[in-house]
């Protein structure tokens, strides 16, 4: 169940609202006059989920390039192409 609770709880409470954020990992909604006005979150939480939305559209990205390009490569092709260029590197930065 969401956390909600009006915005002067930011100022009259911000040590009590800081510790929930931290220990729930869940934001707190907070209202102004009764109506949604701002969400307060963890800076962790806050980066789990840009992070999990950057997953999002890259994992969209990939679908919508599958639906453009029909060639596809196996398991071992991948690998090996990417084996090919990492050798080709070490010889590079050896030089």
């Amino acid at each position: 169940m969401p956390n909600i609770r009006p915005v002067s709880d930011l100022r009259n409470n911000f040590t009590e609202i800081s510790s929930v954020v931290h220990e729930t990992a869940e934001p707190i909604f907070l209202t102004k006059n009764g109506y949604g006005d701002m969400v307060v979150m963890s800076v962790e939480a806050y980066e789990k989920l840009q992070f999990q939305n950057d997953v999002y559209f890259k994992l969209k990205e990939a679908e919508l390039d599958n639906k453009i390009c029909s060639e596809r490569y196996s398991h071992d092709e991948v690998f090996d192409d990417i084996k090919r260029d990492l050798e080709q590197q070490v010889k590079e930065n050896a030089v």
